[in-house]
């Protein structure tokens, strides 16, 4: 996909063949880099209807695909054939205008980021890398038309832009370091059996993109467990239409006194092992999709763990950024005054989740324990002076740190002394740097949706209070530079270019694309142990997998949160009273027993301890079979 490509100028009416002579016609020529720039202008560059056309693109498409009809819009200028080009002799002789000006070499690389397809019926060019369109964003980036000052001008304006720097920054590492070949899609590695699964969820749910990537992955995961046994194929396809979507109204009032409506969603996956537990996730982007995402990956996570339970997700596009203690308390009863229906500790217990804490926890468990007339104290993140146990904020992060030790062990190396990029800066990821201080790591980065930060002195106990003050006041992580100068804050960039040994990403799904996993194997990264669910793409996998960097998945590495509900069920059932200390040695009980399942299904199966596939399809492939023999005991239901 990270093929040269070329901009071109194009009429919307034409044809493949006429496409291609347009191809031909303003193809940009560099001769003699760095001292001048030929541009070769053909006669229809001169015409106000060529000029006044504007250029976008498309996101550029993989061949490997197979899709090679006639309805791809997309050309590359560098894979055009001869005949082609021969045709292009015909056209009326160029006029030559040359435009003198010393570039460097990388400039004309950058055009490599660029490509086309139709969109509205239209050719247009975007920009691979800000996937942006417009004049800065043109092949010719200093125009077809204008004066020599408005060409330059326009040329130094995409010079100096973050689409130029990062368009090198990523040609480097292509180019230089570590090339990946063309990504390898799930739908071309499974068999028959296995694809029609995938097929089925495709048909089924074509728009629920977060979703059907979950199906993908697992399906990936679980092909030599169909291919053994076709048995499967019907029970897969059972599991993955969940038992129960709830979508409802949440009608609240403001402190204006306006009324706003969100939509409400909870998805109960599966109830086969046992009660429902899972997040709720209150973010503008949450619909049904990330829904039924974080619910299938809630119950194979709860699979996977030693507690028989079951899985669900929910949650709410409801933004609690920005708004009042008041505000959140009217939302969250609303949306518990449809919820309470569902809710119970035989039933569904929900827990944290994006946007949701400690405050919003406490809001819908009062408003549950309202309507449902009984206390439920494992209703898990109120405080813990009245509910929750004393690590169960915690658990998820220092689980996450858990498992990524019982890695290392494994490999007889310790995680003391190692150099650890995190990314985000919630509750997980606190906890993740908060427990790597612990241990002797030496974790250099946080972000948010606006950046990263990286202090290359490492945190300690005193710089995390700080960044968690800064959080508590809705604040920018870069006013932490403000206070450390050795810290350093970029703008719309990840931390995935920084130099290290372990990555914990624990921000939100797909944030680690295929790019950020080069940066990540060329910066030295040999452990990613996931602390969000999802974070990787299947690009970004395949990535890892060639540059054979082990991979913790977030459905065995995010246990910690489990076991820590369960935790607190037993612990108020028996009335026990537990230290810190005891809470701490059961979760790491529990994340090691995790950690010993995923393998041994991976080794039953034909994994090797040392692949980088081992613990990736182990405990996927654990979790279902989990899930598969109950759902065979209980029959059709």
């Amino acid at each position: 996909m990270f093929g040269p490509t070329g901009g071109l100028g194009m009429n919307p009416s034409m044809d493949d063949m006429n496409l291609i002579q347009q191809a031909q016609r303003h193809q940009l020529v560099v001769s003699n880099l760095g001292e001048e720039i030929d541009l070769e202008i053909g006669p229809g560059d001169d015409d106000a209807a060529f000029a006044n056309n504007s250029l976008i693109g498309g996101p550029p498409r993989d061949p490997s695909t197979g899709e090679h009809d006639e309805t791809k819009h997309m050309v590359l200028v560098s894979d055009l054939p001869s005949e082609d080009q021969d045709m292009s002799k015909g056209q009326p002789v160029k006029r030559k205008k040359k435009v003198v000006k010393r570039w460097r070499e990388e400039w004309a690389d950058t055009y490599k980021w660029a490509y086309v397809d139709m969109k509205d019926g239209t050719a247009r060019i975007f920009c691979s890398i800000c996937r942006e369109y417009g004049r800065k964003h043109r092949r010719n980036p200093y125009g077809n038309e204008g004066s020599r000052n408005m060409q330059m001008s326009a040329l130094e304006e995409h010079n100096n832009s973050l689409l130029h720097k990062e368009a090198l920054r990523l040609q480097t590492a292509s180019k230089e370091k570590i090339v990946v070949d063309k990504p390898i899609y799930v739908k071309t590695l499974m068999s028959k059996s296995a694809g029609s699964i995938v097929e089925g969820a495709l048909k089924r749910d074509p728009n629920e993109i977060e979703f059907v990537q979950s199906v993908q992955e697992s399906v990936h995961a679980l092909e030599r467990v169909i291919a053994k046994n076709s048995h499967y194929v019907n029970i897969m396809e059972r599991l993955l239409e969940p038992e129960r979507m709830i979508v409802f109204r949440v009608p609240w009032i403001d402190d204006r006194g306006e009324t706003h409506v969100n939509r409400g969603f909870r998805v109960q996956f599966n109830q086969a092992l046992g009660p429902c537990r899972g997040g709720i996730r209150f973010h503008p982007s949450m619909n049904l999709s990330i829904a039924k995402f974080l619910g299938f990956q809630q119950t194979l996570k709860n699979a996977l763990s030693p507690y028989k339970l079951g899985g669900a997700s929910g949650g709410s596009d409801f933004d609690p950024k920005g708004k009042s203690d008041n505000e959140i308390m009217r939302f969250c009863q609303s949306f518990m005054n449809e919820m309470y229906r569902y809710m119970g500790p035989d039933k569904d217990l929900p827990s944290e989740e994006v946007g949701v804490g400690t405050r919003e926890m406490g809001y819908l468990f009062g408003q549950y324990r309202r309507l449902a007339g009984q206390f439920q104290g494992s209703f898990t993140g109120p405080r813990i002076y009245w509910a929750a146990s004393s690590l169960r904020t915690e658990a998820s992060g220092y689980g996450v740190v858990y498992f990524a030790r019982l890695m290392l062990a494994d490999m007889n190396k310790e995680i003391k002394g190692l150099r650890c990029v995190v990314s985000g800066c919630g509750k997980i990821a606190m906890h993740v740097v908060e427990k790597l201080i612990a241990c002797g790591a030496h974790p250099v980065t946080v972000s948010d949706s606006k950046g990263y930060l990286v202090d290359d002195d490492g945190f300690d106990y005193m710089k995390l209070a700080f960044l968690r003050d800064i959080k508590s006041q809705q604040r920018s992580l870069r006013d932490y530079s403000k206070t450390y100068a050795r810290a350093k804050y970029f703008d719309e960039l990840k931390p995935w270019n920084e130099r290290c040994d372990v990555a914990f990403p624990c921000a939100s799904q797909n944030e680690v694309d295929q790019t950020d996993a080069i940066n990540l194997v060329n910066a030295g990264c040999r452990l990613l142990v996931e602390g969000s669910n999802m974070p990787c793409t299947a690009e970004a996998v395949d990535v890892f997998r060639k540059a054979n960097v082990l991979i913790a998945p977030a459905i065995a590495a995010g246990a910690g949160g489990v076991a820590a509900g369960e935790i607190e069920v037993l612990r108020e059932s028996n009335s026990m009273q537990w230290s810190a200390e005891d809470f701490e040695s059961r979760l790491q009980e529990a994340l090691k027993q995790t950690y010993e399942k995923a393998l041994k299904a991976a080794n039953d199966f034909g994994y090797q301890k040392e692949s980088p596939e081992a613990l990736l399809h182990g405990a996927t492939i654990a979790a279902f079979l989990n899930i598969a023999q109950a759902m065979t005991d209980q029959g059709c239901v």
